[in-house]
């Protein structure tokens, strides 16, 4: 499979660790091995030397040119949500994405994409501080703000700071499959998958397994995921009310038991695919879903593809 070519436009002012966040996810790595690097060029809308936030300066090679030939645009962050991005930059933005490219915004670079029009009538997200300047900016955007990231097919928006991780892995696994994206985050130490769906704030803090109960369950039931989970059979194993259990569950996470079984049995069932030559009868089976019907739905509704299709794309990717 032939590695996307990635352009990720810089601003005057520029967060570092926003910028960095494509290349920590889809660049070069050492030592290699975990995933053949996409080709990234920063970009500008004159290139030369721009300041960033940390108080350094970086040398940015590229203009807004480059982005005619990137098969995926990254905005990964703005300066000002309240001043409209320079029309070239909108323009630029615009022709990409009428010309076949997966176009993505990050954190407050999502106001990019709002101010090229690239949203209209579209779902996204962006970082929670910032939802009602957003939602007073862009009023024909469907605002999910509740969400981590929002794939709409050929854009991608992610939300503030370290979901802008989640989102480049999410992308990586609908482009090379989630085994990789899976070696790729353990190498980076982030969390393996985490559903778009998932909450961007939650209140509590994730304590260590040993000494919570609701994080013992959840682990008990992901190495369980064939069998069938109820919310208060899980709830009694925990030694807590139903209430309570859900409560804490959507505190923990940001989402709910039900949607957080069926995306821990969407990745098992992927590994399967990637790894396994076992039928999707024994797939559905081991993953949880019980019957084919069921995983071809999820599937479905998830990634907008089959299990057999999934298999012809990504399987065989591990040795």
């Amino acid at each position: 499979m032939s590695t996307p070519s990635v352009a990720v436009l810089a601003f005057e002012g520029i967060s570092p660790f926003h910028l960095a966040v494509p290349s920590l996810v889809w660049g070069p790595e050492s030592p290699a091995g975990d995933m053949e690097p996409w080709p990234i060029t920063v970009v500008a809308q004159e290139p030369g030397r721009l300041t960033t936030s940390a108080g350094y300066a970086i040398d940015v090679p590229a203009g807004l040119g480059a982005l005619t030939d990137a098969e995926i645009v990254v905005v990964p962050w703005w300066s000002a949500p309240d001043t409209p991005t320079p029309s070239p930059v909108s323009a630029a933005l615009r022709a990409a994405h009428e010309r076949g490219a997966l176009v993505v915004g990050l954190c407050l670079g999502v106001f990019a994409l709002g101010d090229a029009g690239i949203l209209d009538g579209r779902a996204a997200t962006t970082h929670w501080k910032w939802v009602e300047t957003f939602r007073r900016r862009f009023p024909s955007v469907e605002l999910r703000p509740e969400e981590l990231y929002v794939d709409e097919g050929d854009v991608v928006t992610g939300a503030g700071a370290t979901a802008g991780i989640d989102t480049c892995l999410h992308l990586l696994a609908r482009t090379a499959g989630q085994v990789v994206a899976n070696r790729v985050a353990r190498r980076i130490v982030a969390a393996p998958h985490r559903p778009g769906g998932q909450a961007q704030f939650i209140e509590l803090p994730v304590p260590a397994p040993d000494v919570d109960q609701l994080t013992g369950v959840m682990n008990w039931a992901q190495a369980r995921l064939d069998v069938p989970h109820s919310i208060d059979g899980l709830a009694a194993k925990a030694h807590m009310s139903r209430s309570t259990f859900t409560r804490s569950f959507r505190a923990r996470t940001g989402t709910t038991v039900h949607h957080w079984l069926v995306a821990q049995r969407l990745a098992r069932a992927r590994h399967l695919l990637e790894t396994t030559a076992l039928g999707v009868d024994a797939i559905a089976a081991q993953s949880g879903f019980g019957t084919p019907a069921r995983l071809r739905e999820h599937f479905a509704t998830a990634l907008g593809t089959t299990p057999t299709r999934y298999r012809v794309e990504f399987g065989g990717t591990v040795t």
